[in-house]
């Protein structure tokens, strides 16, 4: 690296996400009450968004605990693994909210299969297909 370049750091919201990690490492309160948190935080499109997926999920697949991961609602299975989580779009100023899976999840299909998914809205027919991935993953 020469001495005219920059070395690029973590943005202010990658250091926000690491700062809420370690404070969730730190929490003793219950999972339920930390993603009821993380959900007031958000804009007012992602918070619906994010209660309709805490919603789905809680419902598809009551075996998995909420809890909030890097300071988003997330959702693990008996041994603490995160299997799911949603991402909202103004966490890291970005377009669209996330759905995403974690290896623990049981998804695999052949040797390549989607993980993360983009969310501006929840259709019936989008519902109907989160449902159907939690309840596979959990599986």
């Amino acid at each position: 690296m020469s001495p005219t370049q920059k070395k690029e750091g973590f943005s202010a919201e990658e250091k926000a996400a690491m700062r809420a990690r370690a404070k969730e490492l730190k929490a003793a309160e219950d999972g339920e009450t930390a993603v009821r948190k993380a959900l007031a935080k958000m804009s007012p499109k992602d918070r619906a968004l994010g209660k309709r997926f805490h919603e789905l999920v809680t419902t598809s697949a009551p075996e998995l605990t909420p809890k909030t991961w890097y300071g988003m609602p997330a959702y693990a299975n008996k041994d603490g693994k995160v299997v799911c989580y949603f991402r909202n779009a103004g966490k890291f100023k970005e377009r669209y909210s996330q759905f995403g899976f974690n290896d623990s999840a049981n998804l695999d299909d052949g040797a390549m299969w989607p993980i993360t998914y983009a969310l501006k809205d929840l259709s019936k027919a989008d519902e109907t297909k989160i449902r159907k991935l939690v309840k596979k993953a959990v599986s």
